[in-house]
Order: structure tokens, then sequence, then C-alpha cells
């Protein structure tokens, strides 16, 4: 019998989703459907498209900008979510458990896998994230499970990056015992080990107000699908670099896991996919 699946945002036309949970399911040898779902902008919009889905016998559904922290939301109040989409205040997989809507945030976790399969070692190690957004929040529990030594939060604004770590301190006594430094973008300096962009701003080609006195042994920008003026700084001088299509395809496999129980072959899929 076919499952469905579908992925929600706006816009959405972009979404290679449905090419890579289709390469999953021929992988794992089941029959799927998985289609974008273009939602209007709002709240009432997007509760009213999921309900249709999952009422009308929908497997799971995957979930991307602008709707993860409205579908939190939905969650928090209707159903249950995972201690990674707590934290993260985001939820960006849905499925049904007892009845009940489930949502869970597999990108911080797709992050972690991508990175310890290109043989980058997290235990014990100094990192940074730029920015204090969902994109960033998403991906510190992980990284602080993965056993990192401290960890820098840099942001254009200062206080949005403080707030975020008090209120990540609060949710999660994981959080609370990593050492966490917050700072001006332009006030990063020094030497870390992996230094992440967790903006957007490279797709639009702009540059980040990064120090001439930062450097970092990798460098990872969670966009992708063109050249990233952040990845072009750091390899120029010496540093190991990689994009997000790896941390996309990670978490679409923990997302189809949850949803199928099928443990996928991520090197397989991406050299399908490639």
């Amino acid at each position: 019998m076919t499952q469905h699946f579908i992925v929600i945002g706006n816009p959405i036309a972009h979404s290679k989703s449905p090419s890579i949970h289709h390469a999953f399911a021929q992988q794992a040898g089941l029959a799927i459907r998985y289609a974008r779902q273009y939602c209007p902008d709002d709240a009432e919009s997007f509760r009213a498209v999921v309900d249709a889905f999952f009422n009308g016998g929908g497997i799971g559904a995957n979930v991307t900008v602008p709707f993860k922290q409205i579908a939190y939301e939905y969650c928090l109040e209707d159903g249950a979510l995972s201690d990674h989409a707590r934290v993260a205040g985001a939820v960006n997989t849905l499925a049904q458990r007892d009845g009940k809507l489930y949502g869970d945030n597999t990108d911080g976790q797709g992050l972690v896998n991508d990175m310890q399969h290109q043989g980058w070692i997290l235990k014990d190690k100094t990192v940074a994230i730029i920015g204090a957004g969902g994109a960033a929040r998403g991906t510190i529990l992980p990284l602080i499970q993965a056993g990192i030594k401290s960890l820098t939060l840099a942001n254009r604004t200062v206080s949005k990056a403080e707030t975020l770590v008090k209120a990540l301190g609060e949710q999660s006594a994981t959080v609370a015992h990593c050492p966490i430094d917050t700072c001006a973008t332009d006030a990063l300096t020094g030497h870390f080990d992996i230094i992440i962009n967790a903006t957007s701003i490279g797709l639009s080609g702009e540059r980040l107000p990064l120090s001439e006195h930062l450097t970092c042994a990798h460098a990872y920008d969670m966009m992708y699908g063109r050249e990233l003026p952040f990845l072009t700084h750091f390899a120029d001088s010496g540093a190991k670099t990689s994009d997000g299509y790896g941390m996309l395809i990670g978490q679409a496999a923990l997302s189809f896991a949850l949803w199928t129980g099928a443990d996928i072959d991520v090197t397989a899929a991406r050299a399908q996919l490639t």
C-alpha cells in the first residue's frame, strides 16, 4: 500500500525533499508518494492543511519556512513534542502517535550526523555559531549532546543571542551545563575548531561582517545550492568547508526513520542524488 507524505512551506516549489524521500523509499523497498504542499502564510491555514492531510490518511509531513514555529505551537497546544523540538522551539517533522499530533526537530541531529560522517570530530571541540534564529536554536542541543567543549553564539543583535541562551538553559539541563558565550558577529575573534553559519545571508551573495582575526579548522554553512561567501572566506585561509546539503539529507533520513522505521544508508542515498 502506498504511504503518503508531504512537505509544507511557502515558497515550496524549490524543495528537494520529494526526490530525497523517494530515493529513501527506493532503498527501503517501500511504495510512497511524497508531494510539495503550498500553504498560505498564516497559522489557521497551516493547521487546516495539517488536519486535512492526517485526517485523509497521511503518514508524515515535513515542515519548512515559515511554518516551523507555527508547527511547534500547534503540537504544544494539541499534541506532543520530542525533546529536540521542545528545546529548539521549532518542528520540522510531524507524525501521529496514539491519535495525536507529534512534532520532532531533526535539523540539528542531521547537522551533527553530517559533520561526523565527514570525519569532523565534535567531542571536546570549540564551536561558534553565527546567527540566533530558529536554525541556530535547533542545532545547539545536538551539538552539546555530541560532546563539544564550549560554544560561542554570535549575532548582529547581541541581546537576541543572550535571550536565546537564557531560554535554552531554562528548558534543558544539558544546555545549561555547557559553557556558552555570546557576542556581536563582528566581535567574534580567535580560533575555533568549527564555525557554523546558521544565517541565510549567503543566499543573497552578501557577506557576514567577519573579523580578520577570526580563524577555524572547519567551516559549515547550513545553506546549500550555490557558492557561499562564508565558505569561500574560510577556504581561502585553509579551513575544511562544507555546505548544508548533507544536513538536508541527514535530517530527512531521521524524519523517514521516524515515519517508517527504515534505517537509511545516507552515503548511498547521497551518491544516488548527486
